[in-house]
Order: C-alpha cells, then sequence, then structure tokens
C-alpha cells in the first residue's frame, strides 16, 4: 500500500515537472519568434534608413502589399520595433519567473533532474 502512494506521488511529481518544462519551452519559443521578428524589423530600418523619404517602397499590411513611401514606413517600424522590444523584455521577465519558481519547486521537493 505505500508503494502505491509512492509511485502515484512520484507520477504527480513527474507530471509536474513535464507542465514546467513544457512551460519553459514554450515561452522560449515564443521569445525566438519575437527576436526573429525583432532582426527582421532591424534589418528593413537599415536598408532603408539611408534611403530618400520621398522613395516608394512597399509594405505588407494584413497580407495585403500596399505602396507607400520610405517617410511614411519607417516611423510605423520603429513603433513596431520598440513594441517588439517591449514584448521580448515582458516574455524574458517571464520565463526568468517560470524558471525560478521552478528551481523552488525542485528544491520543495528534493527533485533531482537524472539525465539518460
Amino acid at each position: 500500500m505505500a508503494q502505491q502512494v509512492t509511485q502515484k506521488k512520484q507520477q504527480e511529481l513527474q507530471q509536474q515537472y513535464e507542465n514546467y518544462k513544457t512551460g519553459l519551452q514554450q515561452v522560449a519559443s515564443k521569445i525566438g519568434d519575437v527576436e526573429t521578428e525583432a532582426e527582421e524589423h532591424r534589418l528593413v530600418l537599415e536598408t532603408l534608413e539611408p534611403l530618400p523619404a520621398d522613395r516608394k517602397c512597399f509594405r505588407m499590411i494584413n497580407g495585403v502589399l500596399v505602396e507607400r513611401t520610405v517617410k511614411d514606413v519607417v516611423p510605423a517600424l520603429k513603433t513596431n520595433s520598440e513594441g517588439l522590444k517591449k514584448v521580448l523584455e515582458e516574455l524574458m521577465k517571464q520565463y526568468r519567473s517560470k524558471q525560478a519558481e521552478m528551481e523552488t519547486w525542485k528544491k520543495k521537493n528534493n527533485i533531482q533532474v537524472v539525465a539518460n
């Protein structure tokens, strides 16, 4: 009977550990996506900055390619880029928080991860 309880507790702990790992992986994936998008914005801004303000350029808005000028596009890209930086900072905080929560949980439950 005691062994069944121990086995059940072990399964619960294993499930909780998997939940923590999955949560961390999801946040890390989002961080990677946002970093990629931020890098794309940076590259486009670097390309457009030296160009004349009245030069024609194209921008994808909701799946539709629209014609604009550099002076119209650059401010919007800068705003989007700043927004992405804020999202990235928030995701990093979230990741660190989840990681700290997992470490606290591991210490509380005396969990040691064994690599196979």
